[in-house]
């Protein structure tokens, strides 16, 4: 072989060399929108877990889910959402309408209602402001009949 035919071998296995690294340096990397952004089915629940939570969000008991519509449904806008949990937890956030004073009267009201629902046991209800941060909570204790205000 002489000297060209070897300088030619060898600028063609270079081009070639070069070609591959470039297509694969510009084929591999997502374009920033895409790499940060995650597809949607990712973040969506399968049609069968949304019906399943929806059915869940006020109880996770059928009793506790109805009890805590009721509650919502019954306080004239008093309450913006409620959670019932083994059906001897109930949670609820209240609307800016109701005002410091009347936190306590509504926790008593409710623990009467509840009680009375879920009888036999102790109950707690926990009360949370609108931005949902806890503010009272109050306990039933079914053996001495009193509530306790945390």
């Amino acid at each position: 072989m002489n000297f060209w035919e070897k300088s030619r071998k060898l600028v063609a296995a270079l081009v070639i060399v070069l070609t591959v690294t470039l297509a694969t340096a510009c084929t591999s990397a997502p374009p920033k929108a895409q790499a940060t952004q995650m597809p949607s089915t990712q973040t969506q629940l399968p049609s069968a877990n949304r019906n399943l939570y929806s059915q869940l969000e006020r109880g996770n008991t059928s009793a506790g889910q109805k009890y805590g519509d009721w509650v919502v449904q019954t306080s004239r806008g008093l309450i913006k959402d409620a959670y019932v949990r083994d059906n001897n937890k109930l949670g609820v956030v209240i609307s800016p309408q109701v005002s410091p004073n009347d936190v306590r009267p509504l926790a008593k009201s409710l623990v009467q209602g509840f009680q009375r629902n879920f009888s036999k046991q102790d109950v707690s209800i926990l009360v949370y402001a609108p931005d949902k941060k806890l503010i009272l909570t109050a306990q039933y204790d079914a053996k001495t009949n009193q509530v306790r205000y945390q």
